[in-house]
């Protein structure tokens, strides 16, 4: 008599998603993350996974969902410059790019993407930081902006410079400024803003998801 076994399903791990890694050096690993990071140490990739239910607070109210991140992120000194919702293989995914101030001096931004379930997730973050000389890029998009009067001083200093780009009432945190969007990257590419958003654009681009979280619960929220 011939005994038929089942074929026992693939295990989700972090393994069950892989992102390009632009031939970094590996300098953390383990089962719940693994961090990629540029020969300068001035940018990283890494990938997370989250084997518990996720914390968003939803992936079908696009304000909420930004107003969860704006808070979160300003009540750390930081602001966001992209909160959005796509299509992910067919997964609702949640991109945010934020900013957060460094200690001394200079802006570090971070870019990520959340795919939830509804009993775990995976995050890929890319992020990178202002070295050497900052502000070149804020300073000479400025300029051109005082130049043709789109941008004026006031007695609270630069009016119209700085914007949630949401909500442009609220006005906590490290609020984005006209030189962090996008038309900008390709006059600065070396800046770490179009540096995490071309990292993360990638990475979208080319993950590729395995066959074992097709069958998994979709995060409902």
């Amino acid at each position: 008599m011939f005994t038929f076994l089942k074929r026992k399903k693939p295990e989700v791990t972090i393994n069950s998603i892989s992102i390009p890694t632009f031939d970094w050096e590996i300098v953390e690993q383990n089962d719940a993350q693994i961090v990629w990071v540029n020969p300068e140490q001035s940018a990283l990739i890494s990938l997370y996974f989250f084997n518990i239910p996720p914390d968003l607070p939803t992936v079908k109210n696009i304000d909420e969902l930004r107003n969860f991140h704006r808070h979160s992120v300003s009540a750390s000194g930081g602001g966001i410059v992209e909160v959005s919702i796509f299509n992910l293989h067919n997964i609702p995914s949640v991109k945010t790019i934020f900013k957060i101030p460094q200690p001394e001096q200079g802006m570090s931004y971070l870019a990520s993407v959340t795919i939830p379930f509804e009993n775990c997730s995976f995050v890929i973050k890319t992020q990178a930081v202002e070295v050497g000389t900052t502000g070149m890029r804020d300073n000479l998009v400025l300029n051109r902006f005082l130049q043709n009067g789109e941008v004026t001083f006031d007695d609270n200093g630069l009016k119209n410079w700085f914007e949630d780009p949401y909500n442009p009432s609220f006005k906590e945190g490290a609020l984005m400024n006209k030189s962090e969007t996008e038309e900008y990257d390709n006059d600065f590419p070396h800046h770490p803003l179009s540096i995490v958003r071309s990292m993360i654009k990638k990475a979208i681009e080319e993950m590729i998801l395995k066959d074992e979280l097709k069958r998994l619960i979709a995060f409902s929220k």
